[in-house]
């Protein structure tokens, strides 16, 4: 079967679509998805083809950040993927689910792969220590505790980018009079350079996701944590500002009504001011949404009503509601028997707002809500008590 291997630079892919055709015994044949066209596609299949015909070895295609093959590079590899013709292995730090065609996807097996740990690159520096043949193992070096917990730390489960960091500070280094170089923090920082931060369509989706959560959680220094890695990371201040606004409103609610207005005083913020001033309100926003009293009762009840509308049958307006302000409205009944509010004690009165009865809101006991599920109580058994007396 073919494979994609997904996941963030120097995670191992490469390294092992190597070791599966070295332990298949496969003919191995790399593509880079930037600089390989369709000729290039073809050629390797009619190669494939023409060894399978003469009985030789099956031909293992690894195409390198797959993800950027377009769609008809990825169906012109479709029908010999399909036929066997070559197994493909595909590498790429783009969620496979977003970036290749459902056809080609559902045909392979995927693998995730997640940024290596504190422990595999400690693992992974040490053998380059030590191996003569493909590392520095006959280079006399010492590398510091420091050093090497910078290199890690600044790696972010990249081992290429650990390695690299730590063959430049070697070469780089010149050796004392014994011949031994020292690897110490000044050279590690010196060497390894700030990490670009990685943010694709996968890490955008995910990453947002972990924002509105936060929020929703009320957990107001996660939700600044991934707020300031998606500014960070070029993210749409607007586009977070509209979160924040939802996020007051959906999860918030009337548990604390002024979430809402302070959501909205930031985004409008955003838009006059700009960045990078406009993240403090945008912070500002973000944790009274998460530190305020959570309720989602409005949004369960416009979504019910939604449902009642799109799915049950359409209630006509009774006549009393219906517009009288037209010559003739009176003549069809239009208006007739509404009592209006305001000329009743408390501005209130008992009437029928809809046809048939439906409860869509439900307010809970959490914050400013409490008081108003109270006062609608209060209201319902109001209109009880003058049920039962008429």
């Amino acid at each position: 079967m073919s494979l994609i291997l997904y996941g963030p630079p120097g995670a191992g892919k490469t390294a092992l679509a190597h070791l599966i055709a070295e332990k298949s015994e496969a003919h191995f044949v790399s593509l880079n998805a930037v600089t390989a066209g369709i000729a290039d596609i073809r050629k390797v299949v009619q190669e494939a083809a023409d060894k399978q015909a003469e009985g030789g070895r099956r031909t293992i295609l690894f195409v390198d950040e797959i993800h950027r093959f377009t769609r008809v590079q990825q169906d012109a590899l479709l029908p010999d993927v399909e036929q066997g013709t070559v197994t493909l292995i595909g590498a790429s730090t783009q969620n496979p689910f977003f970036a290749i065609i459902p056809a080609l996807s559902s045909r392979s097996q995927i693998f995730e792969f997640k940024p290596l740990q504190v422990d595999h690159l400690q693992a992974i520096l040490t053998r380059a220590l030590n191996d003569v043949e493909r590392g520095l193992g006959a280079v006399a070096v010492t590398v510091t505790e420091e050093a090497r917990d910078l290199i890690i730390a600044r790696s972010n489960g990249d081992a290429r980018k650990a390695l690299n960091a730590l063959e430049l500070g070697v070469l780089s280094t010149p050796p004392a009079l014994d011949g031994r170089i020292t690897y110490d923090l000044a050279v590690a920082e010196e060497s390894i350079q700030q990490r670009a931060l990685a943010y694709d369509e996968d890490e955008h989706y995910d990453t947002i996701s972990a924002f509105i959560k936060s929020m929703r959680g009320s957990d107001p220094d996660a939700t600044l944590y991934w707020m300031a890695k998606m500014l960070r990371a070029g993210e749409d201040p607007l586009f977070i500002a509209r979160r924040i606004v939802i996020a007051a409103s959906e999860d918030v609610g009337n548990a604390d009504p002024r979430a809402l207005f302070v959501a909205i005083s930031a985004y409008q913020a955003v838009e006059r001011i700009g960045m990078p001033e406009g993240g403090i309100p945008l912070g500002q926003a973000a944790i009274y949404v998460a530190s305020a009293p959570k309720s989602n009762a409005s949004y369960q009840g416009i979504k019910a009503a939604l449902q009642d509308v799109d799915s049950g049958e359409i209630l006509r307006v009774p006549d009393h509601l219906r517009d009288a302000h037209y010559q003739g409205a009176a003549r069809l009944g239009r208006g007739k028997g509404y009592r209006y509010p305001h000329d009743y004690p408390g501005h209130y009165v008992q009437q029928d707002y809809l046809p048939r009865k439906r409860t869509y809101y439900q307010p809970t006991e959490q914050g400013e809500e409490k008081r108003i599920k109270d006062r609608l109580a209060g209201l319902r058994k109001y209109q009880g008590e003058e049920r039962n007396h008429g």
